[in-house]
């Protein structure tokens, strides 16, 4: 047992280990179809030598903190495997994101039931990326691969890619920026985390996009570009890389670990329904965590030795609902029959004066506000794979001129709110391309407002239609919640067109998502009257 091994451990409140003899062997060698080698330690518990294997597929090294998860799970009585994907840390070939995850996932599970030390049963691991090489195999795998648990990931990554029709700018730069720079070491590792937010800075604010990437990592990144220039819905470059209809197809047990704040949650959460649909052994844990929180990989792993427990050691494990989330502004774990639970869906109107009701409109007047692209709405808190992300003061945000906000009277009561939550808004444009963003968020007593879940949707010449009076009714799905706003409290909706670069500013035009520079204002017009009652749809599961 490492001292990083028994930190984790204790920090995650694991059982005691089995074991904390633990040997491993590196570099073992993975031959695909198409000859490519693919490398892998092996982490093997004293006298073990033959126990069911954790699969972990990664493309971010075998070392450091994916080194040290594997170690823990192995020190619980699992043999572990922990591979580089295509083109990382010594494996062969290019590392093409998603692309060869299916093949080479396939025939690395091929390879171990080869292997002399193969005892019968395989369950694979991880969070974000590794979570994904869980899915790309889990419907075409043999049948001993008997249980998956994915972390803060989704069966695809397009939604993840282009949020609402835009494109996640920040994530996305963040991301080749890491993958660029991971293999270095010494004073270029060095340099590149000590300057690599203002590299990213100045890429966010460039134009046009596909120039952003040379300021970001110093050169050209074709599969950025690739992103860039396939964005539109049903771009045959995303053929083969989401896996959510071939759900019916997996065997595997599954166990599902998601964030309130994660990038990847809406998809998420509609595996879950698609495994429940099939009948299939499925559990949910949901955290206040976002895409980077230690949280989710210390319940993940605890998770993780409770699901092989029962599902590879055959072991029988403690009675637990399938559902499990975690009640934000109550600070407590809930326990559900299942997701989404029984809810009261209830309208929240936006109304005059900048009020938020659940009374509907009469003949009120419209808000307006004026979008800008060369000074864009910015992003604060959220679904953001960066430190800034989750919940955040939005008071500043809320003073500039171009978000507005609907807010309630102060609570009289407590409101749980637990499932999808959605919006209604009703909008004049001057442009024909623009964006809404809608956020909720709970207003304490002295006055913070803090980000519950919010969404956007990226509106174009196609669509939703304008009626006769030029309005388009624009229906934003947000993220999924589970919050209880508590008594004296008050909700608020906030309506604004960005939330830059979390996503990408709409630059108004209509142009070409990557070569656009030319930036054109947008006149927004907000209604909600009796014939266009723009509101928030709340899940309401109790009172109090």
């Amino acid at each position: 047992m490492t001292a990083g091994s028994r930190l984790f451990s204790a920090l995650a409140g694991l059982p005691a280990p089995v074991t904390r003899n633990v040997r491993v062997e590196r570099g073992l060698r993975v031959v695909t179809p198409d000859g490519v080698v693919l490398l892998a330690d092996r982490y093997v518990p004293r006298r073990r030598e033959r126990a069911p294997i954790v699969l972990m597929r990664c493309p971010y090294g075998r070392g450091g903190t994916w080194g040290m998860l594997a170690r823990v799970i192995a020190e619980h009585g699992y043999q572990v495997v922990l591979q580089s994907c295509r083109g990382t840390f010594g494996s062969g070939g290019e590392f093409q994101p998603l692309r060869h995850e299916r093949s080479d996932g396939l025939a690395t599970l091929e390879w171990l039931a080869a292997q002399p030390w193969f005892g019968g049963s395989v369950g694979m691991f991880g969070p974000s990326y590794l979570g994904y090489t869980q899915w790309s195999v889990a419907p075409d795998a043999p049948a001993f691969l008997r249980a998956l648990v994915p972390v803060i990931t989704a069966s695809e990554f397009g939604s993840l890619t282009y949020p609402g029709g835009g494109f996640a700018l920040d994530m996305l730069l963040t991301w080749v920026r890491e993958l660029a720079y991971q293999e270095e070491t010494g004073l270029p590792r060095l340099r590149a985390t000590l300057f690599g937010r203002r590299a990213l800075r100045r890429a966010f604010d460039h134009l046009p996009l596909r120039e952003a990437d040379v300021l970001a990592v110093g050169h050209r990144v074709p599969l950025y570009r690739a992103w860039l220039d396939h964005a539109e819905p049903g771009d045959p470059f995303w053929d083969g890389l989401d896996f959510t209809a071939r759900i019916p197809d997996v065997t595997a047990a599954v166990s599902l670990v998601g964030g309130w704040y994660d990038i990847l949650l809406p998809h998420q959460l509609l595996d879950y329904v698609a495994l429940r649909r099939t009948g299939r052994e499925v559990h949910l844990i949901v955290g206040p965590w976002t895409h980077l929180s230690v949280g989710a990989a210390l319940v993940g792993v605890r998770e993780a030795l409770r699901w092989f427990a029962v599902h590879l050691d055959r072991r029988p494990g403690p009675r637990r609902s399938r559902v499990r989330v975690f009640v934000m502004g109550e600070g407590r774990w809930r326990d559900l029959a299942d997701w989404p639970p029984a809810a009261t869906s209830e309208r929240w109107h936006l109304r005059a004066g900048g009020r938020l009701d659940p009374a509907p409109p009469a003949d009120e007047p419209s808000d307006r506000y004026r979008y800008d692209p060369a000074d864009p709405t910015p992003a604060v808190g959220g679904s953001l794979m960066s430190r800034g992300a989750g919940a955040r003061d939005n008071r500043r945000l809320e003073a500039r001129p171009d978000v507005l906000t609907y807010t309630t009277e102060p609570l009289d009561g407590h409101l749980e709110v637990i499932g999808p939550v959605s919006a209604q808004v009703h909008l004049r444009s001057s442009a024909t391309d623009t964006d809404v963003f809608v956020r909720l968020c709970d207003v304490s007593r002295d006055g913070r407002s803090t980000n519950v879940c919010d969404g956007s949707l990226r509106l174009t010449a196609l669509g939703p239609a304008a009626d006769g009076d030029g309005v388009r009714c624009v229906d934003v799905d947000l993220w999924p919640t589970a919050y209880r706003f508590r008594r004296g409290h008050r909700l608020r909706v906030q309506v604004s067109s960005g939330a830059h670069p979390r996503i990408a500013r709409n630059l108004g035009g209509g142009e070409g998502l990557g070569g656009a520079t030319a930036m054109h204002v947008a006149e927004q017009e907000i209604l909600h009257c009796a014939t266009h009652p723009s509101a928030i749809v709340l899940p309401v599961i109790g009172r109090g």
